[in-house]
């Protein structure tokens, strides 16, 4: 199923106090691209520290929910995933994988890798915005649902909680892995979103080449910079794109002219971070209960494992 063109969200967005986009709109083939580099960079812990919680608790993972099929949110190249799919071969129980994410080449990239390195694994692939899940694939099944990368971080806080009760309420007898970024040293966390080579600052940008040739726009994404802050009270990072001059954007599939004064920000991205206290508020607040929940020794990321209340 293919995603709706970012058409309402880009009005809203961009006539909103402060402008706003969404960043599922980074992920055109070039942002899933940049991504898989900002993953390898060294200051984004995020990736490899999970992935070294996710190698450690894998056998453990399975052993207590004993699924069949892994169902992954936002599932982009399926590096991580691998580790639970291994861990599910293993054991005997691997039938069937379920990927949902907005980019399409994505997608079939990593079903075309999974299909030659797992024999006879059956995968379903959805394409789509996972804010409100209709359906999940592989229903009846005992299903691990994954939703990895801290990425429930990018939603505001009631979106969060919305999307915990979509996903609840389509559950069966199934477990919800969810990662988790913590609070921490606000310097790492800046650095994690401001790399020395600038790889995040290009896929920042790529949301305005995203606009122009989906929305028949004119962004020029040299005329913003790349910047990012950190809301103490929200315990967040925000990433923004900040005109350097006073502009006019014009967008042509909207009919609408957008003025961004000098200094002005967009802001594209949230990037909430959590204490195992707000995580099991959060979960209770969408319908769902701890269940597990493992760090790394320094105490940067977690995996937590959630149920149906």
């Amino acid at each position: 199923r293919r995603r709706e063109a970012p058409a309402g969200d880009a009005r809203r967005g961009l006539t909103s106090t402060p402008k706003t986009m969404l960043p599922k709109y980074f992920y055109d083939a070039r942002g899933s691209e940049l991504f898989e580099r900002i993953t390898g960079l060294p200051e984004y812990y995020q990736t490899r520290t999970e992935l070294g919680i996710l190698r450690r608790v894998a056998p453990l993972l399975v052993d207590r929910v004993r699924p069949t099929v892994l169902v992954e949110f936002g599932s982009g190249s399926a590096r991580k995933t691998r580790v639970l799919l291994d861990e599910m071969r293993r054991a005997g129980r691997l039938e069937g994988y379920g990927m949902l994410d907005v980019s399409e080449s994505a997608l079939r990239a990593a079903a075309e890798r999974l299909v030659r390195d797992y024999a006879g694994l059956a995968i379903e692939c959805l394409i789509a915005d996972f804010e409100h899940p209709r359906e999940l694939p592989f229903p009846g099944r005992r299903r691990l649902l994954a939703f990895l990368g801290s990425t429930i971080g990018n939603f505001e806080p009631d979106a969060a909680r919305e999307f915990l009760r979509d996903v609840a309420a389509r559950m069966e007898d199934d477990a919800f892995l969810i990662g988790f970024d913590l609070v921490g040293d606000v310097e790492r966390l800046l650095r994690a979103y401001d790399d020395d080579a600038g790889v995040t600052a290009a896929f920042n940008r790529n949301l305005l080449t995203v606009m122009n040739r989906e929305l028949d726009a004119n962004f020029d994404p040299e005329a913003f910079e790349h910047a990012v802050r950190y809301d103490e009270r929200e315990a967040r990072i925000e990433m923004h794109l900040v005109s350097r001059e006073r502009q006019v954007v014009r967008l042509e599939a909207l009919d609408l002219e957008i003025v961004f004064e000098a200094g002005e920000s967009l802001r594209t991205e949230l990037s909430h971070k959590y204490t195992r206290r707000s995580v099991e508020a959060l979960l209770e607040d969408g319908g769902l209960a701890l269940d597990f929940w493992e760090t790394d020794p320094d105490g940067r990321f977690a995996l937590g494992l959630a149920r149906r209340r």
